[in-house]
Formats: C-alpha cells, sequence, structure tokens
C-alpha cells in the first residue's frame, strides 16, 4: 500500500446518507449537511495528526463525533466513516458490532476517552465502561 487514504467531504456526506437510512431512528432523521468545512477541518486534522491508520482513525472518530456537521447522525456517520477509513486502508476494525457502542460514542463526544483510549477500542474491541 502506498499512502494513507482518507475520505473526501463527499464520500463522508454519502456515509452520512447511508447511516440515516439504515439505521433510522425516527421518522424526523434526515441526512442533511450543516458545515460542509467542519467535514473538510476534521479530515485536515485527520490528515496532519502524527501516527499510522489507527492513530488517524481515532483523531477521525473523535472529529467527526463532535464537529456536528449532519442535522441528524453525527455519531452514526463518524462510525461508519471511521470503519470505512480503517479497512479502506488495509487494517482490521475490531468495535464488534452491538448496542453498547452507542454509550461509547457519547463518552467520545463528551471528551471522556482520550484519544489513546479509543484507538486501543479500534484495534481490539474493548474500552472501558463510559460513566457520567
Amino acid at each position: 500500500m502506498i499512502g494513507i487514504v482518507y475520505p473526501s467531504v463527499d464520500e463522508i456526506q454519502y456515509y452520512n446518507t447511508i447511516a440515516i437510512e439504515m439505521f433510522r431512528k425516527s421518522k424526523s432523521d434526515q441526512a442533511k449537511t450543516i458545515s460542509v468545512s467542519y467535514i473538510q477541518k476534521a479530515i485536515d486534522k485527520t490528515k496532519m495528526n502524527p501516527g499510522g491508520i489507527y492513530d488517524k482513525a481515532a483523531r477521525l472518530l473523535i472529529e467527526l463525533t463532535r464537529i456536528h456537521a449532519f442535522e441528524s447522525g453525527n455519531k452514526r456517520t463518524a462510525f461508519l466513516s471511521t470503519k470505512k477509513f480503517v479497512l479502506k486502508n488495509e487494517g482490521k476494525f475490531n468495535i464488534p458490532d452491538t448496542t453498547n457502542n452507542v454509550k461509547v460514542m457519547i463518552g467520545i463526544r463528551e471528551n471522556y476517552y482520550s484519544q489513546n483510549e479509543i484507538k486501543e477500542w479500534i484495534m481490539n474491541g474493548k474500552i472501558k465502561k463510559f460513566e457520567r
């Protein structure tokens, strides 16, 4: 593999559409972008983050979770975008698909986890329980 492949703004917007269509929480959920510039800043911060794909994946997940670039599905989009990023770069995304991920994503949004803890979660599928 030559270099790290980063998602584009268009790809992340597409992942928001997928996240809404596949995991619609309510009828009012819709794939609508609030800020393209926020998405681009998240991508840029990911590119500037030192380290390998798991370091960058953790940064991407943090940035996309916190920026609130979409009307709905921000955490779902962040999760899906990060998973696609890791897989596209020939990594392994070891987070099991469970409803417990919702609580972890809330913890990421609320700055409960460090970037290193999130990196370990992506690599090994394990992370401490989120508690307020």
